[in-house]
């Protein structure tokens, strides 16, 4: 843990534990895994959060599978142009910057996101690993043949929810979403990277995960076993305070500034 200091409920300074700081300095290889809580202080609802607006009837946990979409295209396809707005709206925050400034100071950072924005890459992140797949890359649902989206934010249509899905380019098939369904498994190529960085890493740091969603969930875990370091940056309590090395209470765009100050 660390003590903060706060004044008018910013974050001053934080007393850090020194062994995590000398680690930080030290750490050649980071590992990073991002979760909702990084995005939420962009002010991106998390998946837990209700729907509102023209959406607030409706459930995401029923729109966000492969069966809803071929069911209805336009209802699906709507609500994730609906989301790809409300992040275009948005900026990143000083924690998606401090993230992106601690890569510079470090030999080798390697980042893995929960997050399907594009928010990490807008702060200059390079190289994001998005664990479930991306608001911004969709792709034809029967040939996989990447859809280029247009620029802008997308207007919310006049007639309601539906925005009919576009058809892939290549093949004439409907185009879905770049994410990963909850009838869809993680892409193995990205998963494996994940667990082989934070296995190798001198430094697993974990920011805004609840712990709860598997199989990322197990990362923390795997690294532990291997040996590693863990550090937690939350806001409140989590599954993995059991596990980390050090955890972190407070707002990520608070605690990993003074962090990356105090170490660098």
């Amino acid at each position: 843990m660390c003590g903060a200091k706060c004044q008018g409920g910013t974050l001053v300074s934080a007393d850090f534990d020194p062994v995590l700081i000398a680690a930080l300095q030290s750490a050649r290889r980071i590992t990073v895994l991002t979760g909702a809580g990084v995005s939420a202080e962009s002010g991106i609802p998390t998946f837990r959060d209700a729907l509102t607006g023209l959406w607030q009837n409706f459930d995401a946990h029923t729109l966000a599978t492969a069966d809803a979409f071929l069911g209805d295209p336009s209802l699906v396809w709507g609500w994730y142009e609906w989301r790809r707005s409300q992040v275009l709206a948005a900026q990143p925050n000083a924690a998606h910057r401090a993230l992106a400034e601690l890569a510079r100071r470090v030999p080798q950072l390697s980042l893995f996101t929960q997050n399907v924005d594009n928010l990490h890459e807008r702060a200059g992140s390079v190289d994001v690993q998005h664990l479930h797949g991306s608001l911004h890359h969709p792709r034809c649902f029967d040939c996989a043949h990447p859809f280029v989206l247009p620029d802008g934010i997308p207007e919310e249509p006049a007639g309601g929810w539906r925005v009919p899905a576009p058809k892939c380019q290549a093949c004439g098939g409907l185009v879905r979403p770049g994410v990963v369904w909850f009838d869809e498994y993680l892409p193995a190529d990205i998963l494996d990277g994940a667990f082989n960085s934070s296995r190798s890493s001198d430094l697993l740091i974990v920011v805004g995960c609840s712990g709860k969603v598997d199989p990322a969930a197990r990362l923390p875990r795997d690294a532990k076993k291997a040996g590693r370091k863990v550090i937690q940056i939350n806001l409140v309590e989590s599954a993995l305070d059991g596990v980390c090395t050090w955890n972190l209470r407070g707002r990520a765009g608070e605690l990993l500034p003074e962090l990356i100050r105090q170490a660098f």
